[in-house]
């Protein structure tokens, strides 16, 4: 089972200097800052700053502010779900308005 995770699109590479064809993402993890080149061919050319759902190399789909928002709940309840620390109130807070 492969993970995609959302990364932020830093530059662009691509034949003639146009770019669209690769990209540089990168995405905060704690201290440290995780920057991948990745493949752009499922989704096209994208401006700067764009969040996409990254896999294996691969951009897999742009990703919106809500579901950024929604995405990373879901990674941070995970984490502290195998940390031992998963509280559900502390988590999911779309749920909680329910």
């Amino acid at each position: 089972m492969c993970l995609s995770l959302p990364m932020q699109l830093v530059a662009l590479e691509g034949a003639g200097g146009e770019g669209g064809e690769f990209a540089l993402v990168e995405r905060r993890q704690g201290s440290a800052v995780r920057r991948e080149r990745i493949n752009m061919m499922l989704i096209g050319p994208q401006p700067l700053g764009t969040w996409v759902l990254a896999s294996l190399g691969m951009a897999r789909e742009v990703v919106d502010d809500d579901a950024l928002a929604l995405i990373e709940d879901a990674l941070a309840a995970l984490s502290a779900s195998l940390a031992g620390d998963y509280d559900p109130e502390q988590h999911f807070a779309d749920l909680q308005a329910h």
